[in-house]
């Protein structure tokens, strides 16, 4: 494990898809582990990226913000060129809300809990507020999943709700927690 501050981040390209899946998958794998929990609405058992969305991935990275399909990623890489975590954005799903967005991020197993999480979440805000004309993000997380939430809390980020055995894994229920962050005044 490297300090934080030894981790290069990097935006994703097109061409560095491929290597980026395979870190995912890797992550993906440490979902509902015992030692781990859920931190992805999926059972164990598909837990991992799944190549019909792996394509969208891939072209939103090309598609201008604010156009349909549009996505921005970072990668933290350590000195060793190996992903060790990430950070995405996307738009909502949702006709006349451009002007909020989805985070995603993941840090490896390996690198938790010396700040890269932090790192990467304050990269990609420092990104929206510069690059674009957004002014949410918003996210969706486990309500189970206590490291996240005070991640979360501590960038500034507040609870707006909070859905009650929203999902049902393996056998057992699990609620999500909705956050947001605004990103400028009007």
């Amino acid at each position: 494990m490297q300090p934080a501050h030894r981790i290069q981040i990097e935006s994703l390209s097109e061409s560095g898809c491929d290597d980026f899946f395979q870190y995912l998958n890797d992550h993906l794998s440490d979902n509902g582990a015992e030692d781990m929990g859920y931190f992805l609405p999926l059972p164990k058992s598909e837990s991992r990226f799944q190549s019909d969305k792996q394509q969208s991935f891939r072209d939103g990275l090309g598609v201008s913000v604010g156009s349909t399909g549009w996505r921005r990623a970072w990668v933290a890489r350590a000195a060793n060129q190996q992903i060790v975590g990430h950070v995405d954005l996307r738009p909502h799903p949702v006709r006349f809300a451009g002007h909020r967005c989805l985070l995603g991020l993941g840090v490896h197993r390996q690198h938790r809990r010396v700040g890269l999480g932090s790192l990467l979440l304050a990269h990609a805000t420092d990104w929206a507020v510069a690059h674009s004309g957004l002014e949410w993000l918003d996210l969706q997380i486990m309500s189970a999943n206590a490291p996240a939430m005070q991640l979360y809390l501590r960038a500034g980020f507040a609870r707006v709700g909070e859905m009650i055995d929203m999902f049902k894994l393996d056998g057992r229920c699990f609620s999500a927690t909705t956050m947001t962050k605004r990103l400028r005044e009007d």
